[in-house]
């Protein structure tokens, strides 16, 4: 988590956390309240039992990964320092996956809808009870008044 990087609107962004990635596509960054608007496109959930894991050099082994596919998802603002920029090489393999769901991609496995929301519910209160501090500072930045 990077809250230096000058994301930019159109740019995929990552937010790992435990075994989980969310990929997002930047909306607006709104610098002075350290805000991020993103809309999701996909939760990544590794099935190892990795920490804050690399998605780039885990091997395609079958049911390696469980994609969550979010674009129907309500879009989220949520703080900028979370967020990481994303690889071109390391999402392409998933958003293939999400434009082409019936071809059978080698490590990944879709899931339906309902189960993608629920899951990126549980996935924002993890995130939300990880980071209590991020979040508290967002809803009360600090001013400096001259």
């Amino acid at each position: 988590m990077n809250s230096s990087l000058n994301f930019q609107p159109g740019q995929i962004v990552g937010l790992n956390h435990l075994n989980r990635c969310l990929y997002a596509e930047v909306i607006q960054v709104v610098e002075f309240r350290g805000v991020c608007w993103v809309r999701p496109l996909m939760l990544i959930e590794r099935l190892a039992d990795q920490d804050q894991g690399d998605y780039l050099d885990v091997p395609n082994t079958p049911e390696s990964f469980i994609l969550y596919n979010l674009q129907q998802s309500p879009d989220l603002i949520w703080p900028t320092q979370l967020f990481r920029a994303a690889l071109d090489t390391e999402v392409i393999p998933f958003l293939a996956q999400l434009d082409a769901p019936d071809v059978n991609f080698p490590g990944i496995k879709p899931v339906n809808a309902r189960s993608a929301h629920q899951q990126l519910r549980e996935f924002i209160r993890q995130v939300w009870q990880a980071y209590p501090d991020v979040f508290q500072s967002v809803d009360h930045p600090e001013v400096d008044v001259k």
